[in-house]
């Protein structure tokens, strides 16, 4: 049935597993997932999001979350293993973040690949109101875009890269490297978080397919696509607002007095990836200790590594790698009901992530590569008291935007560790200049700017077609 103006679509459905088995569904919200930042561009508006629920074979009768209307795409475990854990996240995912681990090839992935993407392309073509805007995000549906547009030529199609794009000497390497800049280049505009990332794509359509390609975007076969970078934000009020309850004052609070009321908390919130720097940043803190310009329990890291992916063999090999550092760290510069590093491998609620954020005094955000992060925004955001210091990669998105951080390079360990000193001995309680210019930036360009921006942007790449 065609009824929905607005279409979302997306990999998964933005609920939480766990309550969904139960017959409980809300909205899932983890830190940097997609259904974070699409929450409050989405929540009570008519707008319908097309995603598998997470769990192989039937989907569950759904209800609507917050208003938006859930349409289920039922994926069976071997579509969930060669098109998510192989050609997404075992092909796409390392090419696409500067080759930190391998890329994997097997012809089967790219099989399910299409086969996946056609199927989302179907659910889409089913739903979709005659006009509608269909938003599609992220790597794992890079071909839907052409598949829908062969479907119904009708639609506003839009896509959305929330990962890096490769620069041509990586993205070269993929075999079917014409079918997924074909597949991307169905959208009528194709956005991306940077603008190296606007340019590596023109670079490739141009090698690969031929295409024209300049200021306004690509010619290929008679149709103008728009491309242009526009970097993903956050719910600025609404992160201001949590930061500044009582009760997450007061949990921030009782997370000093738990971890020993130490000195300086150093702070770190990743998805348990090796993209995500995570090794580097305790091999640098370990060198502080061992160095003894840090010591515990007057200085401690909390790390928290929130779990996924876990059945990627490469995932599951760095969670192991970092619960073995961590216990080599504490066994070395710990004592007896004191830790020098706090590891915590879950996900937190909003107002326990805040608390998180208001008990830090230093957050380190220093992944290997990142399209944007939105952690770093998050903890600025969070900090309404106007103190705080954010130690942030130059290779995350955010530092485009941050200049104002104590920029780093990840992979200068060195580096990292006099950063780290550095930011640490600033004055916790004196409020920050450079915080106070960096929460004025992300209070102006917020993630109702980013999808105003995005989606005033296609309405004008579809005028006149």
């Amino acid at each position: 049935m065609r009824d929905a103006s607005l279409v979302v679509v997306a990999s998964r459905l933005p609920i939480n597993d766990a309550a969904a088995s139960e017959g409980v569904f809300e909205w899932r919200r983890t830190p940097g997932g997609l259904g974070e930042a699409l929450h409050p561009v989405l929540i009570n508006k008519p707008a319908t999001w097309i995603g598998w629920a997470g769990t192989p074979g039937p989907t569950p009768p759904l209800i609507d979350v917050d208003g938006v209307h859930l349409v289920p795409v039922e994926l069976s475990e071997e579509d969930f293993q060669d098109h998510y854990e192989g050609f997404a996240n075992s092909t796409l995912w390392p090419l696409y973040h500067d080759a930190v681990e391998p890329a994997v090839h097997h012809r089967r992935w790219w099989e399910a690949y299409q086969r996946v993407n056609q199927r989302y392309a179907d659910r889409a073509a089913e739903v979709a109101a005659p006009g509608a805007v269909v938003w599609v995000q992220d790597y794992h549906l890079q071909l839907v875009p052409a598949m829908l547009r062969e479907l119904r030529p009708d639609l506003r199609i839009g896509f959305f890269l929330h990962v890096p794009f490769p620069p041509p000497e990586l993205f070269m390497q993929l075999p079917r490297r014409a079918e997924i800049l074909f597949g991307m280049l169905g959208a009528d505009l194709i956005g991306f978080q940077r603008s190296h990332a606007v340019h590596n794509f023109h670079l490739l359509v141009t090698k690969v397919l031929c295409a024209t390609a300049d200021e306004h975007g690509i010619s290929l076969g008679g149709r103008t696509v728009r491309t242009g970078a526009f970097p993903i934000s956050i719910d600025t009020a609404e992160m201001e607002a949590l930061a500044s309850r009582d009760e997450v004052v007061r949990k921030a609070a009782e997370l000093r007095a738990d971890l020993g009321d130490p000195q300086r908390v150093i702070l770190s919130v990743d998805r348990l990836d090796y993209t995500k720097g995570i090794e580097h940043r305790l091999k640098a803190y370990r060198e502080l200790l061992a160095d003894g310009r840090v010591k515990a329990p007057e200085t401690v890291l909390v790390q928290v590594g929130i779990p996924g992916r876990e059945r990627v063999e490469q995932f599951r090999q760095l969670r192991d790698r970092v619960e073995r550092e961590v216990g080599r760290i504490n066994g070395d510069f710990g004592r007896l009901g004191v830790a020098a590093v706090h590891y915590l491998s879950q996900v937190f609620d909003r107002t326990e992530l805040a608390a998180l954020y208001r008990a830090a005094d230093v957050m380190a955000v220093t992944p290997l590569r990142d399209g944007m992060n939105l952690v770093a925004k998050e903890y600025v955001a969070a900090r309404v008291d106007g103190c705080g210091a954010l130690v942030l990669s130059e290779f995350a998105g955010a530092a485009a935007e941050l200049t104002q951080a104590y920029l780093v390079n990840p992979h200068d360990v060195e580096g990292v560790k006099d950063t780290l000193i550095e930011a640490l001995q600033a004055d916790p309680a004196e409020p920050s200049p450079q915080l106070a210019a960096m929460r004025a930036h992300i209070r102006e360009h917020d993630i109702q700017a980013w999808a105003r921006s995005y989606l005033t942007a296609l309405e004008a790449a579809c005028a006149g077609r």
